[in-house]
């Protein structure tokens, strides 16, 4: 069965394509009014250049494979924002803030869930260059716009800040082991196991980091925060923070989970995740990765956000409804009929021709055809039940 594909490995089929690439233009040139630069960045990369310094968390999702020209090892990127930081640090190398946004595949060795492609269509944008909240302001609304724009209108924008965790973890004296069983732990909101594992600290790092899967909800989270944590000066910065985009944001659904840290170890800032009422993950995710060029020679602080296009066009409600197209005899020379084809097609319209002899031509997209009427060509319905 040499037609079958790996697990978790799928083709696009004409309408699932056709509604990808229109979500991909829309995007995009949203994107470009915005300010965004499109880059494409290369499938393969040397591996030390795509798992250097924040991209080290993507080591068990990449494909390697050894370069036969120079014998070192590649890479097939598991995400694109790594190759998108190098290019701002490494090839542009511009002064002051650089938008740039990107889309194409990636591929992972594992799918991210049950329902996950491991070939996801990665689109995105990203600020480097600039370190204060309003560039975390900036990308969260263009996120939101992306998913008005598709139709895919976030429910619920959770934000968190990675700060919190990491204050209690360096407050605390934790060692490398505990902080990654409990990091675990954390984004699996497992509170009985955190708990026992939580048994033998020392108060107040006990009870906060047992308070941390209870805070989410509203913006009075922060409140009920501010009063469970320790005063400690990052903690103070990060619910700030939080507040801040709350008040800069107000006509978005924004709620709050501190206990949010996937991407922890790439993230050192605010991170957000949007989601939708029909899909039960988050449809996209962000937030602030300052540093990620330092690998490449130049540390830019810089925030972004990332989707799946493919998971993207399977909620919206265009996919799988095919535009009609018109239906038109075989051009054997330049005549009115090829000069009628001609104007259709400069005015947006789908034309099949037939090809000579064809048979059942009209096909699953046909729903007009091209006919001659005393001379004159003109689009008439297809009587299918004829």
């Amino acid at each position: 069965m040499n037609w079958l594909l790996p697990e978790h490995i799928a083709d696009a089929l004409p309408s699932e394509a056709a509604q990808i690439e229109r979500l991909r233009r829309a995007l995009l040139d949203l994107f470009r009014v915005h300010g965004y630069e499109l880059v494409l960045p290369p499938l393969l990369e040397h591996l030390d250049s795509l798992l250097t310094g924040s991209g080290q968390d993507l080591k068990l999702r990449t494909f390697k494979l050894v370069d036969q020209l120079s014998g070192r090892t590649l890479g097939v990127r598991a995400d694109m924002t790594p190759q998108v930081a190098r290019i701002d640090a490494h090839l542009l190398n511009r002064q002051g803030v650089t938008r740039l946004c990107y889309c194409d595949s990636v591929l992972h060795t594992l799918p991210a869930s049950l329902a996950a492609s491991r070939e996801p269509i990665q689109l995105g944008a990203e600020v480097f260059g600039y370190a204060g909240l309003a560039a975390d302001r900036e990308v969260i609304r263009l996120m939101a716009d992306a998913l008005n724009a598709a139709g895919v209108p976030a429910a619920r924008i959770d934000l968190g800040h990675v700060g919190v965790f990491r204050a209690l973890v360096d407050a605390a004296g934790l060692d490398g082991e505990l902080e990654g069983a409990l990091l675990q732990l954390l984004q699996a909101k497992d509170v009985p196991r955190l708990r026992e594992r939580c048994s033998s600290m020392d108060e107040p790092w006990r009870s906060a980091l047992l308070a941390l899967p209870e805070l989410y909800g509203d913006v009075t989270t922060l409140a009920v925060a501010a009063r469970a944590l320790p005063a400690l000066p990052p903690i103070t910065t990060a619910l700030n923070a939080l507040r801040e985009l709350q008040a800069a944001l107000p006509d978005l659904p924004l709620s709050f989970d501190l206990a949010d840290l996937r991407g922890y170890r790439y993230h050192n800032g605010v991170v957000f995740a949007a989601y939708h009422a029909a899909f039960p993950s988050a449809v996209a995710l962000g937030g602030r990765y300052d540093g990620v060029g330092k690998s490449f020679g130049r540390e830019r602080p810089a925030t972004g956000f990332s989707l799946d296009l493919r998971e993207l066009a399977r909620l919206t409600s265009a996919r799988g409804e095919p535009e009609g197209a018109v239906l038109a005899p075989y051009v054997a020379d330049c005549s009115a009929l090829a000069e009628a084809i001609a104007a259709l097609r400069a005015q947006g319209e789908v034309v099949v021709e037939l090809l000579p002899d064809e048979q059942g031509g009209a096909g699953p997209l046909c729903d007009r055809q091209l006919v001659d009427a005393d001379g004159q060509w003109v689009i008439r319905a297809i009587n299918r039940d004829g």
